[in-house]
């Protein structure tokens, strides 16, 4: 397929933060449009979702990331945001999937911006009947939940709770699980419960008031997105060969941030029966159709509750680190 390539200007308004201090920094600004290298796509981002990514990307924490290529004294990427919904207005070397006018959703870097570069491989095709706001919250959070599940090997009738049940990650968990035949507890504040009752939870309970590792009913798994109770808690009320799977790294020190409760994880899981370990999931377009085919079909349903304009992109951002954002909200670019 030949590569096309706009024409029109080469600016673009973007999302921009240039030092680690934290979301109150990102800032409106024109910037050179990108442009597509081979097996890349150029989107004209129509809405980007807001996930917890984004908040260690302002902050530079934990620091270990710094020394996984994002920056050691200033964001590598100065262009916030990774989920992305819009329209391909040009296409790379080698791309072949896509073509100028498609609709697609999935990640690109800098997805808090008008345009985007995106990898082929980390988009599909958006359905007609979602909204550009309800499909850019999909990917990252959605593929990391879907992972979370799988990795739980949940079966039909097994117990299962989810703490961290009212945000991103957990929206789709909760879901997810219960369509995998589970009954499933939900770990929220109680502000939120109605939202993960909706889910499908058949109980919720409220971390605020009630400790969970505390109670005498034991889970055949556990999705921890929370990333705070310990591990010795969280086993007290796993089955005996019950999985606990441990969702990104929240929490711990600033060095490794919460990572280093999924390793310890590991290595405790190597002398018990209990299953303990950590995901850290890649978005890709085979679990993305995965996602997007149970949306079509009914079976899921992106839990967006808030939407910001490009202008308020920041603040979009400390909203989510402070917990004000039940389930998903997006970044709206363009309507």
């Amino acid at each position: 397929m030949t590569a096309t390539v706009p024409t029109s200007t080469a600016t673009t308004r973007a999302a921009v933060q240039r030092e680690y201090t934290g979301p109150e920094a990102i800032r409106v600004e024109t910037v050179e449009r990108p442009t597509p290298g081979p097996g890349e796509v150029l989107v004209e981002v129509r809405a980007a979702g807001v996930d917890r990514g984004v908040w260690h990307l302002a902050t530079g924490r934990p620091l270990v990331m710094r020394l996984m290529g994002f920056g050691l004294t200033h964001p590598r990427q100065p262009v916030a945001g990774s989920d992305v919904a819009g329209v391909v207005v040009g296409i790379g070397e080698g791309v072949t999937r896509f073509a100028a006018g498609d609709e697609v959703l999935g990640t690109a870097t800098g997805s808090f911006a008008e345009h985007a570069i995106a990898k082929e491989g980390q988009l599909v095709r958006k359905p007609d009947a979602m909204s550009f706001a309800a499909a850019a919250v999909v990917p990252v959070s959605g593929v990391t939940a879907l992972k979370a599940v799988e990795r739980a090997a949940i079966e039909p009738g097994d117990r299962v709770l989810v703490l961290g049940a009212s945000g991103g990650v957990g929206s789709y968990a909760v879901q997810l699980a219960v369509a995998a035949g589970a009954r499933v507890t939900g770990v929220a504040s109680g502000a939120k419960a109605d939202l993960v009752r909706s889910l499908g939870a058949t109980d919720v309970i409220d971390y605020r008031t009630t400790d969970v590792t505390a109670l005498a009913t034991i889970y055949d798994a556990i999705i921890d997105i929370g990333g705070l109770t310990p591990l010795r808690r969280l086993r007290r009320i796993l089955g005996t060969e019950g999985t606990l799977v441990i969702v990104g790294g929240e929490g711990g020190g600033s060095l490794t941030g919460g990572a280093g409760r999924q390793l310890r994880a590991s290595l405790v899981s190597l002398f018990t029966r209990q299953t303990l370990t950590g995901i850290l999931a890649v978005t890709a377009a085979e679990p993305l159709e995965a996602l997007t085919t149970r949306i079509v079909a009914g079976s899921l349903a992106p839990a967006l509750t808030r939407t910001y304009p490009l202008a308020q992109a920041g603040t979009a951002v400390a909203d989510l680190a402070a917990g004000r954002i039940a389930g998903k909200a997006a970044v709206v670019v363009q309507d």
